[in-house]
C-alpha cells in the first residue's frame, strides 16, 4: 500500500511540475510573441500608424507603444531591472512606422534578455506590480497576456486600412 500511495504522490508531482511555467517556456513564447507582433507593425501601412478608429480611443502606433510600455512596466516590476529610457513611447514626439516598430520590437527584448537572467525558481519571488502583490512568475504571465490583448485590438484598425492583419500564432 505504501508503494502504491508513493508512485500516486510522485505522479502527481511530476504532473503539476510540468504545469508550471518554466523560464524556457516563456521565452519561446515571448520570442513567438515578438515575431507575431512584428508581422502586425509591418502590416499596417506607413500612414496608418496615425489612424484612430474614433477620437476617443488611441492611434494605431499609440495602441503598440502602450503595449510597449507596459511590457517594460510589468517586467521591470517582476525583476527589478531598469527600463532602458525614461520617456514613455506612447509620449515620444516621433510616431512615425520606424520609430514604432524599434520602440515596441525593443520592449520584447527587454523582455526575453530579462527572462534569460532568470530561473525557474525566480518566477516564484515575491514582487509588486502596479501596488499588488503576486509572484515574478504571474506578472510575467499578465504583461503575456496585456500584450496579447492590444495586439488583438490592433486588428481592427489593419482592418480599416484595408489590409489582411498576420495569420494567428498560437505555436
Amino acid at each position: 500500500m505504501k508503494k502504491i500511495a508513493i508512485i500516486c504522490m510522485l505522479l502527481l508531482a511530476g504532473k503539476m511540475a510540468s504545469a508550471q511555467t518554466t523560464v524556457a517556456k516563456q521565452i519561446a513564447d515571448w520570442e513567438r510573441a515578438k515575431a507575431f507582433t512584428k508581422e502586425y507593425l509591418d502590416a499596417m501601412p506607413d500612414d496608418g500608424y496615425a489612424l484612430k478608429p474614433t477620437s476617443e480611443i488611441r492611434s494605431f502606433a499609440q495602441q503598440m507603444d502602450h503595449l510597449a510600455d507596459a511590457n517594460y512596466a510589468f517586467v521591470s516590476a517582476a525583476t527589478g531591472k531598469k527600463k532602458p529610457m525614461e520617456e514613455s513611447l506612447e509620449k515620444m514626439a516621433d510616431q512615425s512606422k520606424g520609430a514604432v516598430s524599434k520602440g515596441v520590437l525593443e520592449s520584447y527584448d527587454f523582455v526575453i534578455a530579462s527572462l534569460k537572467g532568470m530561473t525557474d525558481a525566480d518566477f516564484a519571488k515575491d514582487v509588486k506590480v502596479f501596488g499588488m502583490d503576486m509572484k515574478a512568475g504571474a506578472a510575467f504571465e499578465k504583461a503575456f497576456e496585456h500584450q496579447t490583448h492590444h495586439r488583438g485590438q490592433a486588428t481592427v484598425y489593419i482592418r480599416l486600412k484595408g489590409v489582411k492583419p498576420p495569420q494567428e500564432k498560437l505555436f
